[in-house]
């Protein structure tokens, strides 16, 4: 399916978001969303740094996928709603026994007030 936003055979680029964990940006998300044309793992909207939806405007990768466990709906930025797909590469989410918010240890006491 490559060229239509989806490449079912590219595993995640991690657990947790790129930049965050990188060194960009707040350092923590709320939620995780995957591109599942290449597999970056980027913070959701609702988090600080917004990587998710950033990757997608730098790149044109039109597409993510929930990356919480449990969760498997894909979302289209161009058709700004849900959107239909394969089954990704494993793993499909972050570990269960990571936290949400997270990364553990890097995410602040007010936590909700910075949440978009």
């Amino acid at each position: 399916m490559t060229g239509t936003g989806i490449d079912p055979e590219v595993p995640p680029s991690g657990t947790g978001c790129v930049e965050c964990l990188g060194g960009q940006g707040s350092g923590w998300w709320f939620h995780l969303r995957r591109c599942a044309e290449c597999g970056h793992v980027g913070c959701c909207d609702s988090s600080p740094s917004q990587h998710a939806s950033a990757h997608s405007a730098e790149t044109g990768h039109p597409i993510i996928q929930s990356f919480e466990p449990g969760e498997d709906w894909f979302w289209s930025y161009p058709q700004e709603g849900y959107a239909r797909g394969p089954a990704l590469a494993a793993p499909t989410s972050r570990p269960a026994d990571q936290p949400a918010p997270g990364p553990a240890g890097a995410v602040p006491a007010d936590w909700q007030r910075h949440l978009h």
